[in-house]
């Protein structure tokens, strides 16, 4: 039951359709004069063979072509949706993630996060559909490349009547001397670069057999591509941070464990002018504004000298200094620095003098470390201020209590006491920009605003990925498979003698046209005629 075994001799796996030596027909069918189905020889496919266990079924789902395009389809779908929002590693680090989804894009921004669009391509369920469309490649090619190289390798010269017959291409000739016209047959399809076999008589010309294998290295390709994509999730393998960097600042360079840090030394933007640049360029600044020609980070690499204890300054040796410029990033150690972003004049440093408000005399002034603040400033002679609350980005909660959006000081605002000689318990008052509260009545003094302090700062992209090879790598092969299937086709011509006839059947996988303009070549002044299209004749009936 599990074999089937042909008139020729030959024994075929259950569920064959056309014998893999002879090409008859084993399965009876209404209409016998059907062109047969070429596509995969015929051979047993194990998709629409068995369908009893749950391997077959799970082997069945996988290998329709149908499940893999909705797969897909599925994919692109949610990768599509996936760039609606910034993924989470490019928005500012000014707040949890889940609460800036909603506060920045409303009830779309919350679900968003709750459905893991915010990380999308590491979420385990766009894992699972890109492991699902892997399966479904690997599946499809085995399940039908399997058998198509079981049939084309084991395929005779001397194909049964029937299966001629049944070719879209397909005649008969008489001639009186068939070995002169089969013998320049044969010097015809050498020149056209056919493999010639021969057996007892009969002629088997084949060529381009290499193209049916291009859609199964296009998915070779894509598997290589898919794990080159997979390998990504691995840590280790794939880094994409975001580092910001203030002028005069030394930090940590993620994913280096610690061993680098970056040292930003000035940032610099130059943009076009008027009258200086070309005048395409003026045209686009009276549109737009400013545009920005260059903007880059001064930068001094360093690396980490020896173990340092936690909460002591690590030793570091300068490696380079660099200019990290729009497409021109600093490399090291596998890793490479982009300049993608900044922000002018973030404010730093903010200065306030103590001042007696009846007769506007001073006592001292301070600077804080929007930062780094201090909880404490002894102004000296009796004179200190001490820092109870501080709001970076200050806003009034919906209680109508003071609170911040996020720790970078777009909007600070601060809770002072201030302790003089004659007001030994201090004097509390509330201070933001352009906003003075004093909530326990009228006070003698107050913290007057002295100025500002501002820096730029850089964003850079923290990159690191060992999984190039293998991305590139399949789509080498993919394109190659493209190539293959798209530059070359197989064709196939069966010349046999059938008692006094010369009986001619041919075949190819695609353009038909090209083969017929070669078929009246290949068999011009040769007494023997070309083999006709009965594909027309098949719709008629």
């Amino acid at each position: 039951m599990n074999e089937v075994k042909c008139e020729c001799g030959h024994v075929n796996p259950h569920g064959t359709i056309l014998c893999e030596a002879c090409g008859k027909v084993l399965v009876e069918e209404d209409n016998n004069e059907k062109l047969v189905d070429m596509r995969y020889e015929g051979s047993a496919r194990r998709s629409q063979t068995y369908n009893k266990t749950i391997i077959d079924k799970v082997w069945n789902f996988f290998s329709s072509v149908k499940v893999g395009v909705w797969l897909i389809v599925i994919t692109l779908i949610a990768s599509g949706i996936g760039t609606i929002f910034p993924q989470e590693m490019y928005i500012p680090p000014v707040m949890p993630a889940d609460e800036y989804y909603k506060d920045q894009y409303g009830v779309l921004g919350e679900w968003f996060y709750k459905l893991g669009f915010h990380n999308l391509y590491s979420s385990w369920w766009y894992l699972i559909l890109i492991a699902s469309i892997g399966v479904s490649l690997v599946i499809c090619s085995l399940d039908r490349v399997v058998p198509l190289y079981r049939a084309l390798k084991g395929q005779r010269v001397t194909r049964h009547e029937g299966f001629l017959k049944r070719q879209r291409l397909f005649g008969t000739s008489e001639t009186s001397s068939q070995d002169s016209a089969l013998d320049k047959v044969k010097e015809n399809l050498s020149l056209k670069r056919y493999h010639i076999r021969e057996e007892n008589g009969n002629i088997l010309a084949e060529k381009g057999r290499f193209s049916r294998w291009g859609p199964y290295i296009n998915h070779i390709g894509l598997i290589i591509f898919l794990i080159g994509g997979m390998l990504r999730f691995v840590p280790g393998m794939y880094i994409d941070k975001v580092l910001w960097v203030r002028e005069g600042e030394t930090k940590v360079i993620p994913e280096t464990n610690g061993e680098y840090y970056l040292k930003n030394n000035q940032f610099l933007l130059e943009t076009y002018e008027k009258g200086k640049d070309k005048k395409v360029f003026e045209e686009a600044i009276d549109k737009k504004g400013m545009m920005a020609k260059n903007y880059q980070s001064t930068v001094t690499l360093y690396k980490k000298q020896g173990n340092s204890v936690a909460g002591e300054e690590a030793q570091l040796e300068k490696v380079k200094d660099y200019k990290i410029r729009v497409n021109h990033p600093l490399k090291f150690e596998g890793f490479a620095l982009y300049q993608v972003d900044y922000k002018l004049n973030e404010m730093n440093k903010m200065s306030f003098k103590l001042t007696k408000k009846a007769t506007n005399e001073e006592f001292g002034d301070l600077k804080i470390d929007l930062y780094n603040p201090k909880e404490q400033y002894d102004l000296g002679n009796g004179y200190k201020v001490e820092l109870l609350s501080y709001f970076p980005d200050f806003e009034f909660g919906e209680n109508g209590d003071p609170t911040t959006k996020s720790r970078i000081p777009n909007n600070p605002a601060f809770v002072f006491n201030m302790i003089t000689p004659d007001k030994p318990k201090g004097e509390t008052s509330f201070v933001a920009i352009r906003q003075t509260i004093e909530p326990f009545g009228d006070n003698e003094y107050k913290m007057a605003f002295n100025g500002i302090e501002t820096k730029n700062v850089s964003a850079l992209t923290v990159r690191k990925d060992l999984t190039i090879w293998a991305i590139i790598l399949g789509g080498i092969i993919f394109m190659i498979g493209v190539i293959q299937g798209a530059y070359w086709n197989h064709r196939r011509i069966w010349i046999q003698q059938v008692n006094d006839q010369i009986w001619v059947a041919s075949h190819t996988n695609k353009n038909w046209y090209g083969l017929k303009r070669e078929l009246q070549l290949i068999f011009k002044d040769t007494g023997i005629k070309e083999p006709g299209d009965q594909s027309e004749k098949v719709k008629d009936n």
